[in-house]
């Protein structure tokens, strides 16, 4: 018996968790109403994210460290790197905000609605303010381990991206010292990283149980609409975006979700990025993407590619416009695309930062925020979506710039 346990594979375990925690959270919701069981199942959650964010940090210095001035890579190679990530990463989010507003024009997922919520939630959320000049000056950290204990994934990037080059520039015994360090510590990262991934279908069950138990299963048919028009258009950017996207690279699509799958899943049930990121960096290497390119694409997507909070936001923000009966034309709809496009750069770090952006939005064009409240009821639901499609767009990002690098290595025995 425990032998056939052992034989079963982490994505299967962490299927059946999604399957027993929807379980429990839908009897919590519906049957259980005085004990609120979901609830306190919040700790095992809790400790899984805590583990888990306890290993970004040392796993993306070591690795971007280790990547760089371990391969004596200048800074002409890194700097056409970063540009083509960018330019990436722009193109495609641009692509999934105008499919996003597509989708709600098309299906009208607003119209009906009746916008009777507090607007108290709109209003807190919305003032956070984000600007172009704030979010280039808040990637610049004024110290590493700030940085690091407040999990600041961009500013632990660009440290160690500079930190990386002055080491490579470094000669002899001091050089060899500090690529020995990264690189235990990058391996051990790793191991640490299989040793919390044991716990993970515990967690992944505790979320979802928590999730489906504070909102229920009923709450989709209020706002049902809204949510199949989000993942409807998902859908959509995987099939007309992403999948040519993988053709076009030549990036083996079968092998590819062979080692995505199960930090897909991670984000999807812990509608975490930060969850996914340690399992899927160390599977885009054993994958063939080299170390230099996962730890800086990888982690530089979570701000920069956000391939479902972007196409989010499309749709949340003109379902609000229709929920309100606010009529706005397709100049004001792309007016009000591109601020989104640019507001929402940086701010991953920033707790519901897709809903900090739409506040703000809705701010900007005059829009209620009554509409953000109605939206909290679903926002669960909908942020699993667009958590696990900024994992898959990040993921595939890695391979394509290997690919356009010339650097994508793949096991022979996987390929053949």
């Amino acid at each position: 018996m425990l032998s056939a346990l052992r034989k079963i594979s982490l994505t299967r375990w962490i299927i059946i968790s999604m399957v027993v925690g929807v379980t429990i959270g839908w009897l919590d919701n519906t049957v259980w109403i005085e004990t609120d069981v979901a609830a306190k199942l919040a700790p095992i959650s809790n400790i899984f994210l805590r583990m888990i964010k306890s290993i970004v940090v040392p796993l993306i210095f070591g690795s971007l460290v280790v990547g760089i001035a371990g391969h004596g890579d200048d800074l002409k190679r890194v700097g056409r790197l970063a540009l083509r990530s960018l330019i990436y990463f722009e193109i495609v989010t641009t692509i999934a905000l105008f499919i996003g507003l597509g989708a709600v024009n098309l299906i009208k997922p607003g119209v009906g609605v009746v916008l009777n919520a507090p607007a108290a939630a709109g209003e807190q959320l919305a003032q956070t303010k984000t600007t172009l000049a704030g979010v280039l000056e808040h990637t610049v950290p004024a110290s590493f381990f700030d940085a690091a204990a407040k999990n600041e994934v961009l500013q632990v990037v660009f440290f160690s991206l500079i930190f990386a080059i002055a080491l490579a520039q470094v000669k002899g015994k001091p050089k060899e010292m500090m690529l020995g360090f990264c690189e235990s510590l990058s391996e051990v990262m790793f191991k640490f990283t299989g040793i919390v991934m044991m716990f993970a279908p515990f967690g992944i069950g505790a979320a979802i149980a928590i999730t489906i138990g504070h909102s229920g299963l009923g709450v989709l048919r209020n706002l049902g609409s809204l949510v199949l028009t989000l993942y409807g258009a998902l859908a959509v950017f995987v099939l007309l975006v992403l999948v040519p996207i993988a053709l076009i690279f030549k990036v083996p699509i079968k092998l590819f979700w062979k080692w995505v799958r199960e930090p897909y899943l991670i984000a999807f049930s812990t509608a975490s990025s930060e969850a996914a990121l340690p399992l899927a960096m160390e599977n885009l290497e054993k994958m063939g993407v080299p170390k230099r390119i996962v730890a800086f694409v990888l982690p530089t997507g979570y701000s920069f590619n956000l391939d479902g909070s972007t196409l989010y936001l499309a749709v949340a923000s003109v379902f609000v416009a229709q929920a309100a009966g606010v009529e706005m034309t397709l100049g004001t709809q792309v007016i009000m695309m591109l601020t989104l496009m640019l507001t929402s750069k940086g701010v991953a770090a920033v707790p519901r930062a897709s809903l900090v952006i739409l506040s703000g939005a809705l701010t900007t064009f005059g829009l209620p925020l009554e509409g953000v409240a109605v939206i909290l009821g679903v926002d669960a639901v909908m942020d699993m979506a667009r958590t696990s499609i900024n994992l898959l767009g990040n993921c595939l990002a890695s391979v394509v710039m290997a690919r356009w690098e010339g650097d994508f290595h793949p096991p022979v025995e996987e390929v053949a």
